[in-house]
């Protein structure tokens, strides 16, 4: 977009800004925002914003995440700027109840009030706004065939990382060349179906011990866990936390800045997420040639196709992603024809330039 628009990027994290802004080339100007719901601290990002949007006058602004959609669109509103566009990456009222489901709704509506254009990152989102009533039917629209960056095949392919990168990771993890590998990527958090996951492998190596049908050795069984552990907001389980600890065929390695390796010494990406917008790391695991087991929720089930390129499971299903994970290990045909489209099926759908040159025509048609 930078090379058609003037752009600068406002964010509440100072250094990340300051790097991302350095990276692509463009302006940058810090404003502090939460991540909770704090009335005072929200009103007091608002307020720098509208200062700060009356002072440049920006043709549009275009805002992601619920909170920088909720300052950056009343900002913007009162600032007087013409075209104010949200996208919606996902919806974190999904899992909510009670009196906080109430206010984030209130928030989800105000937001999209704010806004003249709002973009759901897929179609089940654009469904789930629509039976909430967030907004008119006219405001919304999907990009491309969805999400909100799509992805780089050229960086994500098991071709940029070598033979030699690999087997020192594997060296390192403990990963034996005749492993089958289990991937998670993000945050372990409850939301994300960490507890489920876990119980679902703990379970999973419980039969492959009993189980002639197996085609490997329980030893040979991996869950590689890559992604921060964050119990502030949504702890995981105490006997999840116990398993991730002490679990011998458990290996968690924290947040990593280049995941690429990860995918490139993994057989299978497990994301049993509660809710979605549309999920980044399974477009990555798909163009690393890895078939994904995902949640029947939107953005997941519109990324995998059924026994093509991977598997669906219901939301919050131990038992069922249990199965679907000896599946892979016990039908070889199956996961061979899987990861055999895995990445075409994301070359064809969601390369990054299918996703830019629609955001461009989108830009060009708004500011006209």
């Amino acid at each position: 977009m930078n090379q058609h628009f003037e752009v600068t990027a406002i964010a509440a994290d100072a250094e990340e800004l300051n790097r991302v802004a350095l990276k692509y080339g463009v302006k940058h100007h810090h404003v502090e925002m939460t991540r909770a719901i704090t009335p005072l601290q929200d009103l007091q990002a608002v307020y720098q914003l509208y200062r700060y949007l009356r002072k440049v006058k920006p043709e549009m602004v275009h805002s992601h995440t619920p909170k920088a959609g909720l300052v950056g669109m009343m900002a913007a509103y009162f600032a007087g700027v013409p075209v104010r566009m949200h996208t919606v990456a996902g919806l974190p009222l999904l899992e909510a109840g009670g009196f906080k489901r109430k206010i984030l709704n209130f928030v989800e509506k105000l937001t999209y009030a704010f806004a003249t254009n709002v973009y759901p990152n897929s179609y089940g989102l654009k469904d789930i706004i629509l039976q909430e009533r967030f907004c008119a039917p006219r405001k919304l629209k999907v990009l491309a065939n969805g999400s909100s960056n799509g992805i780089n095949t050229e960086i994500f392919s098991p071709a940029t990382v070598d033979i030699a990168q690999r087997e020192e990771l594997r060296k390192e993890l403990g990963i034996a060349p005749g492993d089958f590998v289990f991937l998670f990527v993000g945050r372990l958090v409850g939301d994300k179906g960490i507890n489920e996951l876990v119980r679902a492998f703990k379970n999973l190596m419980d039969e492959a011990n009993a189980d002639s049908e197996f085609h490997v050795a329980k030893e040979s069984l991996k869950l590689l866990l890559v992604g921060p552990l964050e119990q502030e907001l949504d702890p995981l389980d105490a006997e999840t936390l116990v398993a991730i600890e002490g679990h011998s065929q458990i290996i968690s390695v924290g947040f990593q800045q280049e995941v690429r390796p990860y995918f490139a010494i993994s057989d299978a990406l497990v994301f049993p997420s509660y809710r979605e917008g549309f999920p980044n790391v399974v477009l990555q695991a798909g163009a690393m040639e890895l078939p994904s087991i995902v949640s029947d929720i939107n953005g997941c089930n519109e990324i995998i196709a059924p026994l093509k390129n991977g598997m669906i499971v219901p939301v919050k299903d131990a038992a069922a992603l249990q199965s679907a994970m000896k599946e892979l290990i016990c039908n070889p045909p199956l996961y061979a024809a899987m990861k055999q489209s895995a990445r075409p099926h994301i070359e064809k759908h969601y390369r990054q330039e299918v996703v830019w040159d629609a955001l461009l025509k989108e830009y060009r048609r708004v500011t006209e």
